[in-house]
């Protein structure tokens, strides 16, 4: 048995995924306003979204998303899967109309037959495999196999024993259609397709689940869960479902399928009984996503391995039925403004969905202190920002501490020297941010709607020791005075507990 179990582990952690990974965003469309398909299209362009899945194979869509390079996954709606799944000519007819008929102008990628079928519409499981082989079959006639995957996605309700990951398996009354599917996408070369919700989880835990547990929030390593045969630690939700995927697909013997996250997310707007849809859970929560899969950080069994995810979803649904929460999973309204501003610094600027196009430069996340002083000295003297607005008394001065500091600094150089790329690096440690990092009476440059004309400026080279900035002198000046004083101050508290 623990043989066995050595060998499950080690199959479950030699899964590769394509070198490419992604954040991708679900466009719904059950909106009393929808957005004509070329606005769709323009947001995602302004918001750099290059992955996209559809939840039906739109035509005005998709001839607006042609010649884009936008990588598209459509799907075949539920209630189509029974003529599909019935009628190999259906499936061609619908392949030769909604891909050939668009690729490769239009980037499709992949198909989703159906959506969460095995869990929604039992009664259609039995059709599902021929719907997938079927679709399959009039892709390779057409050639267009190895460029558009096929797949299903599925709930993560399926895999039952969740935690630890490593005993999870699916529910075994699937697994009559279940392991076909498997066999399917292990024998085309295709993912895994799973939507995961830790909103749900921790709704449905009975407190079970801790809300920081379930949003990627920091935790301290006792309080992160521990898998007792693994000895693995999970500081969240997310990871731990996609390592029981893995494991579930071990443990029928499938163990080189990648896994695909095609739906996950976090409610802004709730009903009395679901106070944890904010804003603020909802920012929290998919912005930590967003870092997680683009920082490549993988999960506790596959590091470094990152998983692909589309987030639910890009607009609010207004038309949607059920709970107040279902109406509001959008990153955007029908108008294009965002819900609210994702925090996203040092991610890159896919999905800074700030649509006044403001950008801030700020210190990098895990930046060295001593390399952000010397920045900010060198900022402060050589690069001629005005950093008396930094001094003691004035609005900058708090929090009083090198990286708040180093923010405003790096900001003003950032703006003075026009938003362009490489006035943002500061030797490696500065990142552009879509956040505006302004707080209080601390108004950032950025946020003064100067959009960086200052005017005519030569920039000096970091390397410069050239300064004639009293500013300058002043603030170097007081920081070695107050780190005077706060060492004398620890000696002195040390000397007292002595």
């Amino acid at each position: 048995m623990a043989v066995h179990f050595l060998l499950m582990l080690f199959a479950v952690s030699a899964v590769a995924l394509d070198e490419e990974f992604f954040i991708g965003v679900n466009i719904g469309t059950d909106l009393s306003d929808m957005p004509h398909p070329t606005q769709v299209v323009a947001l995602l362009k302004a918001q750099q979204i290059r992955h996209v899945r559809l939840y039906d194979a739109d035509q005005a869509m998709l001839i607006a998303l042609a010649k884009t390079g936008i990588q598209v996954v459509i799907t075949v709606p539920n209630e189509e899967l029974l003529a599909i799944g019935q009628s190999n000519s259906t499936a061609a007819n619908w392949v030769f109309r909604n891909v050939v008929a668009h690729y490769p102008a239009t980037n499709i990628t992949a198909i989703c037959v159906g959506s969460e079928v095995l869990t929604t519409l039992p009664n259609a499981a039995k059709v599902l495999v021929n719907a997938l082989k079927y679709i399959h079959s009039a892709l390779v006639a057409s050639n267009l196999d190895r460029q558009v995957k096929v797949s299903t996605p599925l709930s993560s309700s399926i895999i039952l024993d969740s935690f630890p990951p490593s005993q999870a398996f699916f529910n075994r009354s699937l697994n009559p259609v279940l392991v076909p599917i498997l066999d399917f996408l292990q024998s085309t070369g295709s993912y895994l397709m799973l939507n995961i919700y830790p909103y749900y989880d921790y709704m449905q835990s009975n407190g079970v689940i801790p809300l920081d547990y379930a949003l990627f929030k920091p935790l301290p390593p006792n309080k992160e869960a521990v898998d007792s045969n693994t000895l693995l630690h999970y500081s969240n939700v997310f990871d731990a479902m996609v390592d029981a995927a893995y494991f579930a697909m071990a443990f029928l013997n499938y163990t080189n399928i990648p896994v695909v996250v095609t739906e996950s997310g976090w409610p802004s707007k709730g009903d009395s009984n679901e106070p944890d849809a904010t804003v603020d859970n909802a920012n929290t929560y998919n912005s930590n996503l967003i870092k997680h899969v683009l920082n490549k950080t993988g999960t506790p069994n596959h590091p470094g391995i990152a998983v692909s995810t589309y987030i639910y979803e890009l607009y609010n649904e207004d038309m949607k039925t059920g709970p107040l929460s279902e109406k509001n999973w959008g990153l955007f309204d029908a108008n294009g403004a965002p819900i609210y501003i994702l925090h996203l610094t040092g991610s890159g600027a896919v999905l800074a969905n700030d649509t006044s196009n403001q950008t801030f430069c700020i210190a990098k996340d895990g930046a060295d202190p001593k390399m952000l002083q010397a920045a900010l000295d060198w900022a402060c003297g050589p690069g001629k920002v005005e950093c008396s607005t930094m001094l003691q008394g004035q609005p900058c001065y708090e929090p009083d501490n090198v990286i708040a500091h180093a923010n405003y600094a790096f900001d003003s150089y950032y703006q003075k020297m026009g938003r362009t790329p490489d006035s943002c690096d500061f030797n490696g440690v500065a990142t552009i941010s879509t956040s505006d990092p302004s707080h209080g009476s601390c108004v950032f440059p950025g946020s003064l709607g100067k959009n960086g004309t200052f005017g005519n400026f030569t920039a000096p080279s970091m390397n410069s020791t050239n300064s004639d900035s009293s500013a300058y002198s002043l603030r170097s000046c007081e920081l070695r005075v107050r780190n005077l004083l706060m060492m004398t101050g620890f000696l002195i508290w040390g000397v007292v507990l002595l």
